[in-house]
């Protein structure tokens, strides 16, 4: 009969936890962006593409307080389905609205940001990161504004 210490049993007990923890259910595949390209560098030829109308948008002089919503679309120009992942903010002033389903070779989805010029002033220029399973993985997108406090617009 094995008999352990307190200190090994409970070395084991972790490493068998940390072992089950990671493993994953056989025949599903549980990521949301898929990498098309192998380790050697080859790709099975089926890849998604984003490609923007337009990456910047410059709102012009505005009024600190206003709140301004612009959309930005694009285009998947590949052959596999495109799937955004996350859309981040450069700051709290900026929020986004964005397709969240898989978009089809040809087809087209877009990104809704708001920027909310309150306690802002000055040139503006925040920045909206897009992540996806398309090449390319990651754009930058960029909303500029000249935001002037009331009394001096």
């Amino acid at each position: 009969m094995l008999v352990l210490s307190r200190n090994s049993r409970m070395v084991l007990l972790i490493a068998l936890i940390a072992f089950t923890a990671c493993s994953q259910p056989k025949g599903k595949d549980t990521s949301l962006v898929n990498n098309p390209k192998t380790a050697s560098g080859e790709s099975d030829g089926k890849v998604a593409g984003i490609s923007f109308v337009k990456t910047e948008h410059d709102f012009g002089k505005l009024i600190q307080g206003e709140k301004v919503v612009h959309v930005f679309h694009f285009k998947n120009t590949g052959t596999s389905d495109l799937i955004i992942s996350q859309v981040s903010v450069s700051c709290g002033c900026t929020a986004s609205k964005y397709t969240k389903e898989a978009i089809k070779p040809g087809a087209e989805g877009k990104i809704e940001v708001t920027l909310d010029t309150e306690g802002q002033k000055g040139i503006q220029n925040k920045s909206i990161t897009v992540i996806s399973n398309g090449i390319p993985q990651s754009t930058t997108l960029w909303l500029k504004a000249q935001v002037a406090i009331p009394s001096s617009y």
